[in-house]
């Protein structure tokens, strides 16, 4: 008697959409020596011959799953003889990490681990149903490669009444938070910033006059005006941003 394997489902339209706006969204911000493209899904985690490494990292939040990210082994030289030092590929990448999950919904990623390609590619497939995306540089070589696996949402949690609620912040209020009030954001080259000299000026995306956003743990949590307090900078608080606000910005 011969025995057939039947071959595995055809992964919905849904899942291949996903993983292409996944690494359409991860190439805006991923460092590479060329401008990638995203290619054609696929759903074998042995498509691609990489000879670099990969950064694995969670997500959760209004999705949960995994984002695998791999870059070639230019990148990783590169960035462990960069002019400015030894650079964390994890920290490299995660922007790209970012990326890819926020298409998803508001997601947190966690930091990301370093791996080697093939090993964090398969392992997506024992979590899921996974997508790969090859990431196509102009002149037709493989410039990287994004994986991709969903699972079921997560459920909301339910509502706690005022009593609860109340009691659960009073366990908080002696937790210390750190603080930050920023004036801008700019992103720049490892070329722009090694050319910056004294006297150099920084361009933000902030106009003059606009408010520095106010952060707690990195998340916006209000707006106000630089005020100058016995000779040390403060913050006027003029806006409370509530979370679905900061969400939408």
């Amino acid at each position: 008697m011969t025995m057939t394997t039947a071959p595995a489902p055809a992964p919905a339209p849904e899942l291949l959409n996903r993983a292409l706006a996944a690494a359409t969204a991860a190439i805006a911000v991923l460092p590479a020596p060329d401008p990638l493209t995203p290619g054609v899904p696929v759903t074998d985690a042995g498509a691609f011959a990489l000879s670099g490494l990969a950064v694995a990292a969670r997500f959760a939040g209004a999705a949960n799953g995994e984002v695998v990210i791999v870059v070639t082994q230019d990148l990783v030289e590169a960035l462990k003889s960069s002019p400015l030092g030894q650079l964390d590929l994890a920290a490299a990448v995660q922007p790209a990490l970012a990326a890819a999950a926020g298409t998803l919904g508001e997601v947190l990623v966690d930091p990301g681990q370093v791996l080697d390609p093939s090993v964090a590619l398969e392992a997506l497939a024992g979590k899921g149903q996974a997508v790969y995306v090859p990431l196509q540089a102009d002149s037709g070589a493989l410039g990287g490669a994004l994986g991709l696996v969903t699972l079921s949402p997560v459920v909301p949690r339910q509502r706690q009444d005022p009593v609860t609620r109340r009691a659960g912040l009073d366990l908080l209020h002696d937790v210390e938070m750190e603080v930050t009030a920023e004036l801008g954001r700019t992103r720049m080259t490892i070329r722009e910033l090694l050319s910056l000299t004294p006297g150099a000026v920084v361009e933000l995306d902030r106009a003059v006059g606009s408010p520095a956003d106010l952060l707690v743990n990195g998340r916006l949590i209000a707006r106000g005006e630089v005020v100058v307090i016995d000779e040390e900078f403060g913050i006027r608080i003029t806006e409370i941003v509530s979370p679905s606000a900061e969400s939408e910005a």
